[in-house]
């Protein structure tokens, strides 16, 4: 599954935003240095779509507009 986040560092709350079947905004209260934002974003979104956290890719780390591609537990192979 691809999705598309857009996510907001620095914020006073943690928050996840459906805007769209494929589409998120996620606060985040962590900064966006030494990947501490995206090291949180796979955090939270484990735990929102139940998989492991080394299910979950960042595929433009460095930008704001995030691609993720989540790997379910029916993707996987044996």
């Amino acid at each position: 599954m691809i999705l598309h986040i857009k996510i907001k560092p620095n914020s006073k709350k943690e928050l996840i935003q459906k805007v769209s079947d494929k589409e998120y905004k996620v606060e985040l209260k962590e900064p966006p240095e030494n990947n501490k934002a995206n090291k949180r974003l796979i955090n939270l979104l484990s735990k929102e779509f139940k998989v492991p956290a080394k299910n979950i890719k960042i595929k433009t780390p460095s930008s704001r507009n995030k691609i993720i591609e989540i790997i379910s537990l029916l993707q996987q192979t044996f």
